[in-house]
């Protein structure tokens, strides 16, 4: 991401570079966010009684869980 540049900008310069202070508090917060919303998720889990509904809910706490995964790799990048 730290390569990422605005398309069709006359400045040549990084949507959010590595070293832009706000980055590395946003991605201890979504971790943060995501593990409480996972936390949530496996207490609906536990009480949901239909098969479909319990099967969604794992896969949005999976897709929670990667994001925590990529949220943590670019911290350890950004360190």
């Amino acid at each position: 991401m730290k390569d990422t540049k605005v398309r069709g900008s006359t400045m040549d310069i990084p949507l959010v570079p590595a070293e832009e202070p706000v980055v590395e508090p946003v991605l201890e917060w979504t971790i943060r966010r995501d593990a409480e919303d996972i936390r949530t998720l496996m207490g609906w889990i536990t009480a949901s009684t239909k098969r479909r509904e319990r099967e969604a809910l794992i896969v949005r706490t999976r897709e929670l869980l990667a994001e925590i995964e990529h949220a943590a790799q670019r911290l350890d990048e950004l360190r």
